[in-house]
């Protein structure tokens, strides 16, 4: 640590530098007149803002600076003069050297020494320093050779915490000083000290600022807080937590909490009084001792210092069960009085105490709080009915009144008291004595009527009629008592035993003697009965019936048949499994399997209603007994349909390239019938229910189509604006979830005539566009046969004109007998033309709107055209029969001259003529030519 004096300092520029850069925390000038800032010293007011940024620059660097210079004493008139004084020639001195603004800051510094000019030195030095370490040159300060003059530091107390190199003249720390033991509640802790120097027998005064360091982290008294809470606590409650404590002062004090670990609680942070942080735990979420019956929470707390040091508590909440109400017994005090012959196991008395809680809080459990001895031995409290059974036999000779406490607690350990007070009367105080000599614990159902049981031993130990005993049983077992001997009797079985019915008996015998009253005792025999597999398995159900629908999952459950066997054990534990049958050829069992241990029964196959529409099987039930029993039962598995097939269109037919054309006159009237489109659904029911309607068509207002029938009818009459040609496309649906549907297409031609017709088919049979592949096949097919056609034709008309050629050379026999031994079938007729051209005909269906054709050739004729039997050349006229062909020939009835007979025969294109002599019609075909070779 530096010291600055003014006999060190040459200039106001370093006095300036010094005094910025070195942390000093005291300024001394040694014979020198300090004047206060601000009131005496001319120039300082001039510093302005040059004075407050050296001040602060001192304040940042721990020095007193200018910044003390309000805590300076006011000075006295006398003071003022000197420093009128020797301000003055200073300034003089320094006046062509510097300027205004240096002597200014000459001055404050002159000013900011006031308090060392008076004799007094502070510093300030950090806590927790070694011993020895450095606090101040206070030799250099003071300006005093200390070591010569000799000096000493004494502080005021005992503890001595700074000493004084004698050799340097630094004021050391004596030992390690910790603020927090010296100065626990001051902000500001500050250690004053004398230094006494021998040589001019004066006294300076030295103040040690002991400043904090971060050496204390925050603690909490108790590192683990328990809390309980009810279960019922509200959110939004608060909860006070114990507040950590930091002894360091300032930044390094205690600043923030923080809470983590559980989300139904939250940290809220409150600001006391006296600015102290108070932390308080609030409950976030309800709590559920159910769910969680403690929580785990961890509180930190930390401070401000660089780096931050922390302290944690662990908080575990512990949640109560909400138990506000404890039990309250229904009297304060029961009495009640027993005779002494009373059998041991009577219920003397029966408590009862009330706890309208609910739950583990709401059970109460009862116990007997203060007893004696001997009344313990005595009496036995049931805990959960509050019963109070005699365990021993009472003796009023003996004892004849008992005082018992009983408590009654719930599960929240809540409790109440009450007294019972038992009093003991006199009787007949010799019961007869039951003893078991012995008994069997089980015994077989199938047991035969008389077999014993249990042997008893019945004694009273009073004489006379008072020792007199009569013993009996029970109503309602299938036991009997018989006497063995004088004081023994048997208990054997009355009739034939069954376990369904009774599987244990508690037989109960009763013995009195003949006092008056009489004495009564008794004795219970518990008795289990065996079971024998006597019971075969029983279904729920005399027949089991479920319905599966179609296309299921395989391994889908379709039913559980349950059956039950009154039996017990082995003997009642049924198994199932199928009968064996076949179905469709195919073994039952791969249709369907059942669970031997549930009796579930799984489809193996995926049904399909159209195949499988009913399944008959038995089911067989059969216990584990030996020998084992069984019972069958019939289940019916009905098949449900589901609408899993889409309607078929039977008409049109549905066949690639297929286009049927349907003829409508343009003449018809609204209503007749065009076409009828047939489907069929495979399904069943309302699957299968068909609708029609029409969903396309080129004049949608002129066809309509009826919605169950599926017929094509006129909506109108035809017009003609409209189109020969038109296209249908009729819809056809179920009735199906979700409906299924198929289409159908027709087309419909507006004709009066079939030549009308096939001209608009014609028409159409050209593409709108490039022809497809299939569409070129169909035109070279139709080439080749009107060229085959067309060959035939003229290998007729040669082999005709061949005859013709060889009936010339030959000599003409009369033309009567000729003609007439000749048939008129040799002759080619029209109607063998058309015969033949009908034999060889075929059918072309084109549609303009589709690049598929259909081109079908029909058969050949079956009967022989070209027969064998010479020709003849005399035949009948011929006449002109059609259009297409015409067969002239010219005679002369006198002169007979077949030499000149022509035969002109008119041939039409292939195309055309094929067309007109039934192509796609459907017509039946003509008798075929016979006439010819």
């Amino acid at each position: 640590m530096e010291a600055i004096s003014a006999n060190s300092v040459s200039s106001t520029e370093e006095i300036l530098r010094a005094f910025s850069h070195a942390p000093v925390r005291a300024f001394v000038l040694h014979r020198a007149v300090v004047v206060e800032f601000g009131a005496h010293c001319r120039g300082c007011a001039d510093l302005g803002g040059s004075v407050r940024r050296l001040s602060g620059r001192a304040r940042r660097r721990g020095g007193a600076g200018c910044c003390s210079l309000g805590a300076l004493p006011e000075a006295s008139p006398r003071q003022e003069r000197g420093c009128s004084q020797r301000a003055l020639p200073v300034a003089a001195i320094r006046q062509g050297r510097y300027g205004r603004r240096q002597r200014a800051l000459l001055c404050c510094v002159l000013v900011a020494a006031w308090e060392a000019a008076r004799g007094q030195l502070r510093y300030s030095v950090p806590e927790e320093l070694p011993k020895g370490s450095f606090v101040g040159d206070v030799a250099k300060d003071l300006a005093l050779e200390l070591a010569a003059l000799g000096a000493r530091v004494v502080s005021p107390g005992r503890a001595q915490y700074f000493a004084l190199h004698a050799s340097s003249g630094h004021l050391v720390t004596a030992e390690r000083i910790d603020r927090e033991q010296l100065c626990d509640v001051v902000q500001q802790c500050v250690l004053r000290c004398e230094l006494i120097v021998e040589g001019e027998m004066k006294v300076y005064a030295i103040e040690v600022e002991i400043t904090d360091i971060n050496d204390n982290a925050p603690s909490f008294r108790e590192a683990e807080i328990e809390l309980k809470m009810s279960e019922v606590t509200a959110p939004g409650s608060r909860f006070p937590l114990p507040e950590a404590h930091d002894p360091d002062v300032g930044v390094n004090s205690l600043q923030s909490y923080a809470l983590s670990g559980d989300e139904h609680f939250s940290l809220s942070v409150q600001a006391g009084a006296d600015g102290e942080k108070r932390p308080e735990l609030v409950l976030a979420k309800a709590l559920d001792r159910e769910e969680a019956a403690f929580h785990e929470l961890l509180l930190r707390a930390s401070d401000g210092g660089d780096p931050a040091r922390t302290g944690t508590a662990r908080i575990r909440v512990a949640v109560l069960d909400a138990n506000d109400n404890a039990p309250a017994f229904s009297q304060a005090v029961y009495t009640v009085r027993v005779p002494e012959d009373v059998p041991v196991g009577s219920t003397l008395l029966t408590v009862t105490a009330t706890d309208p809680d609910d739950g583990t809080n709401g059970d109460v459990k009862y116990s007997l709080n203060k007893i004696t001895q001997k009344a313990s031995k005595i009496f036995h409290l049931e805990s959960k009915t509050g019963a109070i059974r005699l365990v021993r036999n009472l003796d009023f000779e003996e004892w004849n009144s008992y005082e018992l406490e009983l408590q009654a607690r719930d599960g929240g350990g809540l409790f109440d008291t009450a007294k019972v007070s038992i009093s003991v009367t006199d009787v007949n105080d010799n019961a007869p004595e039951i003893s078991v000599r012995s008994a069997l614990s089980e015994i077989s159902e199938d047991a035969a009527p008389g077999t014993v049981v249990a042997l008893l031993h019945v004694q009273d130990r009073d004489s006379g009629a008072n020792g007199e005993v009569r013993c009996s049983l029970g109503e309602g077992v299938p036991f009997r008592l018989e006497r063995a001997l004088d004081d023994y009797y048997s208990v054997v079985t009355a009739r034939e035993l069954d376990r369904e019915r009774a599987s244990e008996y508690n037989v109960t015998v009763r013995a009195a003697d003949g006092g008056s009253p009489a004495l009564r005792s008794g004795a219970v025999l518990a008795l289990r009965v065996l079971d024998v597999n006597d019971n075969a398995p029983v279904f729920a159900e005399a027949r089991y019936s479920a319905r599966l629908p179609e296309n299921n999952a395989e391994g889908a459950l379709v039913l559980t048949v349950r059956a039950w066997d009154a039996d017990w054990g082995q003997n009642a534990r049924v198994r199932y499994r199928l009968r064996e049958g076949r179905l469709r050829g195919a073994p039952l069992s791969s249709y369907v399997s059942v669970q031997a241990e549930t009796g579930a029964l799984y489809a193996l196959r995926s049904f399909d209603y159209e195949e499988v529409r009913e399944v008959e099987l038995w089911v067989r039930a059969e216990d584990g007994g030996a020998p084992p029993l069984s019972s069958n039962v019939s289940v019916r598995l009905l098949i449900a349909d589901e609408n899993d097939n889409a309607p078929q269109v039977l008409y049109p037919p549905a066949a690639p390239g297929w286009a049927g054309v349907e003829l409508a006159p343009r003449s018809a009237e609204p209503g007749a019938l065009v076409a009828k489109v047939v489907a069929v659904d495979a399904d069943a029911g309302q699957n299968a229910w068909l609708s029609y309607e029409l969903a396309k068509a080129t004049e949608p207002g002129l066809f309509r189509v009826g919605l169950h029938s599926g017929e094509v009818r006129t909506a109108r009459s035809p017009l003609a604006r409209d189109a020969a040609r038109h296209s249908l496309v009729v819809v056809v649906k179920d009735r199906g979830r979700p409906a299924l549907s198929a289409t159908a297409t027709l087309t419909v031609v507006l004709a009066e005539s079939v030549a009308e017709l096939l001209s608009e088919l014609g028409s159409a049979a050209a593409p709108a566009e490039p022809a497809g592949s299939l569409t070129r096949w169909l035109v070279l097919a139709v080439a080749a046969v009107s060229c085959l056609f067309l060959a035939f034709l003229l290998l007729l008309l040669a082999l005709r004109l061949r005859r013709w050629r060889r009936s010339r050379l030959l000599p003409p026999p009369s033309a009567g007998a000729a003609l007439r031994g000749v048939p008129a079938s040799h002759f080619v007729g029209i109607d063998g033309v058309r015969a033949f051209l009908r034999s060889y005909s075929h059918d072309v269906s084109l549609t303009a709107d589709s690049r598929k054709s259909q081109l079908r050739c029909a058969g050949g004729s079956c009967c022989d055209t070209l027969p064998a039997r010479p020709p003849s050349d005399v035949s009948d006229a011929l006449v002109p029969m059609g259009d297409d062909m015409v067969v002239n020939r010219d005679h002369s009835s006198t002169e007979r001259d077949y030499r000149r007979s022509d035969l002109q025969i008119k041939i039409l294109p292939p195309w055309e003529s094929a067309l007109k002599w039934g192509l796609g019609g459907g017509a039946a075909w003509l008798h075929p030519l016979q006439s010819l070779r």
